[in-house]
């Protein structure tokens, strides 16, 4: 709470208080962990997408050596 005084009585602080400011405490540590876990997950994503273009490039690319090697095959 302030350290100012009012009405000639010093501040105080109350169970109210105590607990309102313990339970916002918990709520940025519980908001910050949630975003630390979101940030992870977005990194995950990325990796994933990254694994799946490599997939797909690598598969076109099979598919291409194939039609290049059955045309070349054709010709003699």
């Amino acid at each position: 709470m302030s350290d100012e005084k009012r009405y000639g009585f010093e501040a105080f602080d109350c169970a109210p208080a105590l607990r309102l400011e313990a339970h916002e405490r918990v709520s940025l540590l519980q908001h910050e962990g949630l975003c630390r876990r979101l940030e992870k997950m977005e990194e995950m994503m990325e990796k994933l997408e990254k694994r799946l273009w490599l997939t797909v490039y690598g598969i076109v690319a099979v598919i291409l050596t194939q039609a290049v090697q059955s045309i070349l095959e054709m010709k003699p």
